[in-house]
């Protein structure tokens, strides 16, 4: 709110109500000094714009000091209007600052300046003043204050105590405000004590321990103190704020004083900036060394309001790089910063793309596969086709018996145990419906009727409709693909490491979530589906929204029927453990976590490994059981298992490897057609059918999302048949793409 105090009409006044008008102000005007009196008791203005051009109508300055008597005013910001002299020296403003008027204007009836000065005023000395008015808040929690709080400038000059603090020590605020701070901490007098304190203090940290006060008759009292310092203007360090509790003999602290660094000093800044493929952090191995001590000191803090932030893990990591930097030669610390820099990112495990001689075929499989997709540009709504009905247990025909399949499948399905069992020839032989006859196979194989205790017949028909949910149309998400997963993942399960990982529990849930896992897929990537405003997309929030309705879905066919319901038989608290896992495994094949999967399972499991074996405990079952067998590894072997097993393609037979290239590329090419079509962004401009290079895309793909997580897996899991595939197969396509190539196969 503006008040204008002018006694007569002018440009002046007219232009200062013109740039109220447009700034969005209240303005009032007042002609006397009376009438500014009365409405600014009124209204409590904001700005008060006083005329003091012409003084034969009234004394601008005296009215300025009455106005100043107010304690309405103390946050009010006073503007004096003063003639522009052109023909004389510049006069003082002190006269004017003595007054009571934050500045003055010299006078200039142009309405954008009058806008201008208004602006300025609002983000400057107005704003300024709103957050005065806000410490009075502040200052009124700090007088109700339980604990003593202290106040002292840069110099250890006393500027502010409250009650606590005057109870306390017996002093009275007017005996300490301005003085030095005289009485320092002292605790047994010791001179290497004090030299501790202010060695943390003075660099910016905060103090915490105990020590011996004298208050004014002389007592001493021990106290609990914090003392904290205040990074101002410059980035120096401007106050230092004490809090101090008293000890007593119930609650006696422990004697010892810490360095905590202040937070002040590194909260404000954060960079984007992507961690490079090769270089994993070990984040959990770094941050397990002194939790103890940490969890200790957290006990012993009084104040806590930072304590759910000390609790995270990657706030201990900085805390500790921080703690390194003091001590360090400027290249180390330097090198220290950018590794901060790093981890205060929120992406953490996705490499760094987007210099110019980025291979367009890897940038559009990272945009494609690992985001959720751009903003919107057209009003077209994508509804998935599927979305009308679901496949049903009642409406399929009768399921066949394990017992009575055909000669030709069972001859297909001899070497199912096999890596190289061909699922193709499969396919062929039940008319693109291997996953109800595998799984059956797979699923007797491992006893999960026996687990499930459900009966044969209900599997049969749970297998059944989770394959018509499967879209045959799909060249690459179909049943066939669910069945590839479903083989490789039973491979895995039966390779020695894997089996002393994990439970039976996780072994029906790792071949269930395979089974399931591309559910209803529309042959679409997540991207297109948020960029087209999918009815998927927006019930999932853009997020994980394929994986989350595979999840989401399997369970809803399963659990609408008892003909089909593999789980009705389960105790309640069993069920829901297996579900959990199920969930979280379907969940890890979205591949925006790609790389933290991948790199948490490395530090986490083949690092450790590695150092016992380097270390001659190869034979210490306890130590690799300790690694292998704790809940949060389980979990991360899961989420690596299926990942693996989803896109082993590039670790198959020549043959099959270049069968599920020529699928994924058509499914990219549909998509890309269907995105031109629509209008909707091109997520992977490579993939155009008219000039992509297979070959080339197949090698970005094994570059950066396959050959690492291969190698961990094979040096977890022992796999060498499947990476002399994966070698193989880079030669391959190698091959093709140095003859500039861009088809699967070589001309005859």
């Amino acid at each position: 709110q503006v008040l204008l105090v002018f006694a007569e009409e002018d440009e002046q006044s007219n232009g200062f109500r013109w740039a109220c008008d447009k700034a969005g102000f209240r303005c009032n005007l007042a002609r006397t000094p009376q009438s500014a009196l009365e409405c600014f008791l009124d209204k409590h203005h904001d700005i008060i714009i006083i005329d003091h051009r012409h003084s034969r109508y009234f004394d601008a300055e005296a009215l300025c000091r009455s106005i100043r008597t107010m304690k309405a005013s103390e946050n009010t910001v006073i503007i004096c209007v003063v003639q522009r002299h052109t023909d004389r020296e510049e006069s003082s403003i002190l006269p004017l600052i003595s007054a009571g008027f934050t500045r003055r204007y010299v006078e200039n009836s142009s309405r954008m300046a009058c806008y201008n000065e208004l602006i300025q005023l609002e983000f400057g000395q107005v704003q300024a003043q709103f957050k005065l008015r806000a410490c009075n808040s502040l200052f009124t929690a700090l007088e109700k204050s339980q604990e003593a709080i202290e106040i002292t400038s840069e110099d250890h000059v006393i500027q502010y105590v409250n009650p606590a603090f005057e109870t306390m020590m017996g002093y009275q605020i007017g005996e300490l405000i301005e003085k030095e701070l005289t009485e320092v901490p002292i605790y047994e007098k010791k001179a290497d004590f004090l030299d501790t304190i202010n060695s943390c203090i003075k660099i910016g940290k905060e103090w915490q321990g105990m020590y011996y006060a004298k208050k004014k008759n002389g007592d001493s009292i021990q106290q609990n103190v914090k003392i904290l310092p205040v990074i101002g203007q410059g980035g120096k360090i401007r106050h230092y704020v004490s809090i101090s509790r008293l000890c007593n003999d119930n609650n006696k602290v422990e004697k010892t004083c810490e360095c905590i660094q202040a937070e002040s000093q590194t909260d404000t800044q954060t960079c984007r900036h992507k961690d490079m493929r090769k270089g994993s952090l070990d984040v959990r191995s770094t941050t397990s060394r002194g939790s103890d001590g940490s969890s200790q000191r957290r006990r012993s803090s009084m104040a806590r309001v930072h304590s759910m932030t000390i609790e995270a893990p990657i706030t201990k990591v900085i805390n500790i790089i921080n703690a390194a930097q003091e001590s360090s030669p400027m290249p180390v610390a330097e090198a220290l910063d950018r590794a901060l820099e790093i981890l205060r990112t929120t992406e953490l495990y996705s490499p760094q793309l987007g210099t110019k001689d980025e291979d367009p075929h890897t940038s559009d499989l990272v945009g494609g596969l690992m985001t959720d997709g751009l903003r919107r540009l057209s009003g077209n709504e994508y509804i998935l086709s599927a979305k009308q009905t679901h496949q049903v247990a009642g409406s399929l025909s009768s399921p066949i018996s394990l017992n009575d399949i055909p000669p030709r499948i069972t001859q297909a399905m001899e070497n199912e145990e096999q890596w190289d069992f061909d699922i193709f020839e499969l396919e062929a032989a039940t008319h693109k419906r291997p996953l109800v006859y595998l799984g059956l196979k797979i699923f007797a194989r491992f006893g999960i009727c026996e687990f499930l205790n459900c009966s044969e017949s209900t599997l049969r028909s749970w297998l059944q409709v989770i394959e018509a949910n499967y879209h045959s149309s799909n060249s690459y998400h179909n049943s066939t693909h669910s069945a590839d997963v479903l083989h490789a993942t039973a491979y895995f399960l039966s390779k020695e490491r894997v089996k002393q990982t994990l439970d039976p529990i996780d072994e029906v849930a790792a071949l269930i979530a395979a089974t399931v896992h591309d559910v209803d897929h529309p042959g679409r990537t997540n991207s297109f589906l948020c960029n087209a405003g999918s009815e998927l997309a927006i019930l999932y929030n853009d997020t994980a929204v394929l994986e989350s309705h595979h999840a989401a879905l399997a369970f809803q066919l399963t659990t609408r029927d008892g003909k089909c319901n593999i789980f009705k038989n389960m105790e309640r608290n069993e069920y829901r453990t297996l579900r959990q896992v199920i969930i979280d495994m379907v969940l890890a094949t979205e591949m925006t976590k790609h790389f933290e999967h991948v790199n948490k399972f490395v530090n986490s499991i083949n690092k450790p490994l590695a150092a016992l074996e380097e270390n001659g405990n190869n034979g210490d079952g306890e130590s690799i059981k300790t690694v292998l067998r704790s809940p949060e590894n389980r979990i991360l072997i899961k989420r690596m298992l299926i990942k693996c097993a989803d896109i082993s393609n590039p670790c198959r037979p020549r043959e099959q490897c270049i069968e599920w290239a020529g699928r994924i590329s058509e499914e990219y090419f549909a998509q890309t057609d269907e995105e031109r079509r629509q209008g909707l962004p091109v997520v992977m401009p490579v993939f155009d059918r008219n000039t992509c290079s297979i070959p080339k895309s197949q090698l970005s793909f094994i570059d950066y999302f396959i050959i690492d997580m291969f190698d961990a897996w094979d040096a977890f899991a022992d796999l060498p048949n499947l990476m002399e595939h994966l070698n193989n197969n880079i030669k391959y396509w190698k091959g093709l793409d140095g003859r500039n190539l861009r088809v699967l196969r070589p001309p005859p």
